[in-house]
């Protein structure tokens, strides 16, 4: 059965807030919960940018939720530490706690001020790492010399079960390099055709476990203010790669940003007053073979979507 899942976007909404939005998500239906891992928002509009870790342990322990998020490990975070964050929360919540390991965006990752890799080198980094972080998981001392160095690292705290680590991808190609490693696939709202191909492309490179989406959308009262939300917080983040990879500051997403008119926001975000019409696009996902569905309401006001939704579409797409 298609499970819906509540998406916290920390550079949208304040960790307080956000921990507030996800216990109230929780009551109005929605079966899991996902969040971001910025250091800094897409755009100046959005505001916030809290430390994902921090608030996942608050809403583990003030939910019943299953919780993961989208993280990059190599530069800002070192995979040894990384692995120890993962592993405590898997040990304080068995079960309940996954992560999609990434290869990151120079937006939140030029801090450490070290070079910004090219892609084929990201996901060599990216896929090392991996490596580190499942054996150390698995208990073992690790040594390793290569895009990252880690010197003898041992977890005391080992998770049973061992926490998910989630492949993200946006094309077929990724796709079926992460099923290489991945426990699972997690990817964004695309065309049909485009996540179809990725979803063979996952399967057919020997892909294992659930395959979740999370889906950008924008509801109100009226299709107007429906479409001034999307517009408002959205269109700084229409861009495809290698743009959104190798962009620095909001500042500069902005500057691109007054540049993105309605229509093609419309493209990365699902835009309706009808609620029905989002039923039938959340049902159109389910239907190409996503197991879990993460709603990500792109605007900063989540308490009117998650009533909305858990009324009037939860229970449908449950049925």
């Amino acid at each position: 059965m298609t499970r819906i899942g509540f998406h916290a976007s920390h550079e949208q909404i304040s960790p307080r807030q956000l921990l507030v939005d996800v216990q109230h998500a929780e009551r109005a239906g929605f079966d899991m919960a996902m969040c971001s891992d910025h250091f800094s928002p897409w755009s100046t509009r959005h505001g916030h940018s809290g430390y994902t870790w921090s608030w996942l342990g608050a809403a583990l322990a003030t939910t019943e939720l299953a919780l993961g998020c989208v993280s990059a490990p190599g530069q800002r975070y070192h995979p040894a530490v990384h692995a120890q964050r993962i592993a405590t929360l898997g040990q304080m919540f068995p079960g309940r706690f996954w992560v999609a390991l990434g290869s990151g965006e120079a937006s939140n990752e030029h801090i450490t001020g070290d070079r910004w890799p090219d892609k084929e080198q990201r996901t060599q980094r990216l896929e090392e790492c991996v490596d580190v972080i499942g054996r150390m998981l698995d208990g073992e001392e690790v040594t390793h010399r290569g895009l990252v160095t880690v010197d003898r690292a041992r977890l005391w705290e080992i998770p049973d079960p061992r926490p998910l680590l989630i492949g993200p991808a946006v094309s077929a190609a990724s796709a079926a390099r992460v099923a290489t490693w991945a426990d699972g696939l997690v990817t964004i709202n695309q065309p049909a055709d485009v996540l179809r191909d990725l979803l063979a492309a996952y399967r057919d490179a020997g892909g294992r476990g659930q395959a979740s989406i999370q889906i950008h959308l924008s509801w109100a009262s009226t299709e107007d203010e429906a479409e001034s939300i999307a517009h408002d917080q959205w269109r700084t983040n229409v861009f495809s790669e290698p743009v959104n990879w190798d962009t620095e500051t909001p500042q500069a997403f902005d500057l691109m940003g007054e540049h993105v008119g309605l229509e093609a926001v419309r493209k990365a975000v699902r835009v309706s007053a009808d609620l029905g019409r989002h039923r039938d696009w959340l049902a159109e996902y389910a239907d190409l073979g996503f197991d879990d569905l993460y709603l990500h309401f792109v605007g900063q006001d989540q308490a009117p979507f998650i009533d909305a939704f858990g009324e009037h579409v939860l229970p449908s797409l449950s049925d």
